[in-house]
């Protein structure tokens, strides 16, 4: 329903952010490359270099034995070909999970339940895509769910002035199921299209929290038994695998749909992407890269992959 936002805008934007940092990925293989030649002990290196890029040991284990292959076969020459084919084995990890966000309207409202652990960017998440939202022509309501941080429900409010959205919020301590409980039912009456339900931080080690949340989900159900019709989780990207971790937790305990990737602007590698595509295989919606509203796109994996890797002349269409 969005129109495609990894445009060259967005992403070059990205690109910007992450070469102001002098550990870049793709700087650091260009250098570990610089006047050798292509053999095993070259290959070794840049095993070391993904894993230590959070790129993760199962991706990283496809990736060498594609390249050791093609190696095998001297279909890698020189650089610029084994850059191209890492490049390409990035977007193929990737590509399986360039889903973007699509609003059923047959689901009056559509409920997207919002999970995460503090900090992760969750609340700024909600907003963002509050303001797309809206921006297609939508009717939007946000519920204040997070009632334990008095600081989210005023962070929220701003976000719904910003975009044109209604909020409902009660007040600090009220139950999280009883204020997204009559968000929904608000909802239903005033003919909202879209419920944006933001939820208490969780740390995925903590079992009794994480019971909590599948209480939210069980009083969503309770009023619309098909939603939640998406539970985005949004990650932290300088989490590094700590991300991965999150996110397995999180799914196993309410069935996470989508995922948003959030401060990429703040991590210099951004491998934990390809670590959490190849491990879970999950649709990432989003990645943000900043705090205002456009600095918030759907996921592009080759545009992805050409940030990591270096120019790779990735070009769409889209508008940012």
């Amino acid at each position: 329903m969005f129109g495609k936002t990894a445009s060259t805008g967005f992403f070059g934007r990205l690109k910007e952010r992450l070469s102001r940092s002098t550990a870049r990925l793709s700087d650091e293989l260009r250098s570990l490359f610089r006047g050798r030649k292509i053999d095993a002990e070259l290959l070794e290196d840049l095993e070391t270099r993904l894993i230590t890029a959070d790129v993760g040991a199962e991706a990283t284990r496809a990736i060498l034995e594609d390249l050791r292959a093609r190696v095998a076969r001297h279909e890698l020459g020189d650089v610029e070909a084994l850059l191209n084919a890492l490049r390409e084995d990035l977007t193929a990890i990737l590509k399986p999970c360039e889903k973007a966000l699509q609003i059923d309207r047959s689901h009056k409202p559509y409920v997207v339940m919002v999970v995460g652990v503090n900090g992760s960017g969750k609340t700024t998440s909600i907003g963002k895509l509050a303001t797309r939202l809206t921006g297609e022509g939508l009717k939007v309501l946000l519920a204040a769910g997070d009632t334990f941080r008095a600081a989210a429900a005023e962070q929220l409010e701003i976000w719904a002035q910003r975009s044109g959205s209604l909020i409902l919020q009660q007040q600090a301590g009220t139950d999280p199921g009883a204020v997204v409980f009559d968000a929904l039912k608000s909802a239903s009456s005033r003919g909202m299209d879209v419920v944006l339900a933001d939820t208490a931080g969780r740390l995925h080690s903590q079992s009794h929290l994480m019971e909590e949340l599948k209480k939210v989900k069980r009083v969503i159900q309770r009023v619309d038994p098909t939603a939640p019709h998406e539970v985005l989780l949004v990650l932290d990207a300088n989490q590094g695998q700590n991300a991965l971790t999150q996110a397995v937790e999180f799914h196993a305990a309410v069935g996470v749909t989508g995922l948003v990737l959030t401060k990429l602007d703040g991590t210099a590698r951004g491998g934990i992407v390809v670590a959490i595509a190849k491990k879970l295989g999950l649709p990432i919606r989003f990645i943000g890269i900043g705090e205002q509203a456009d600095d918030f796109g759907e996921f592009d994996a080759a545009g992805f992959a050409s940030v990591l890797i270096g120019d790779g002349d990735h070009r769409k269409d889209s508008a940012a």
